[in-house]
């Protein structure tokens, strides 16, 4: 699940500095702008043209299923960047953060509950959704297909850029690819 992804000299740098001298990880919000923003962002500004990075944006389907993930990609809507509207994501693949503080089984419920939001607000139950879980130190992902969810057993760790960016770059590139066979 890998596609290599140069990591900057200069962001290798930034997170040297935080982890150093930073208090990144003293709470949710800490560890989601110190550390998962900045990962996701990176990668992210490669496939800009199409896809949408949002912040905190609210899924709903009914009282059970609904929540605000951290982040999520999106397909970038024509309307510009002020558009988060169903159907959420136009194309099979959909990504959905959650930032925890070591509680990856919680992060995992909350995350889960917000695929399957996707899938039912969007009536569409064969695409593929992506999820992240992270502390900012180890970052997880998963996988919903219909009603299959299947977490990658591989754990990706913050020390390991080069690994954790290739990750994260799979999962942008495979949102871009469906982008682009519409």
């Amino acid at each position: 699940m890998e596609v290599d992804f140069p990591v900057k000299q200069s962001f290798q740098e930034e997170l040297d500095l935080l982890f150093t001298d930073g208090v990144i990880d003293n709470s949710e919000d800490a560890i989601c702008e110190n550390i998962i923003y900045p990962v996701l962002k990176e990668v992210w500004k490669n496939y800009r043209s199409k896809l949408t990075l949002w912040s905190h944006e609210t899924l709903a389907y009914d009282e059970d299923l609904s929540g605000v993930p951290n982040y999520t990609v999106t397909q970038r809507n024509p309307l510009g960047t002020i558009v988060f509207d169903k159907p959420y994501f136009l194309t099979p693949y959909f990504l959905t953060v959650e930032a925890k503080q070591d509680k990856f089984e919680e992060g995992w419920g909350q995350c889960l509950a917000e695929m399957i939001a996707v899938q039912r607000i969007n009536d569409d139950f064969n695409s593929d959704i992506f999820g992240i879980v992270s502390n900012g130190k180890i970052w997880q992902f998963g996988k919903l297909i219909a009603d299959v969810f299947t977490r990658n057993r591989n754990l990706y760790v913050i020390q390991d850029l080069d690994k954790l960016f290739a990750a994260v770059n799979y999962i942008f590139q495979q949102c871009e690819l469906k982008v682009q066979k519409q």
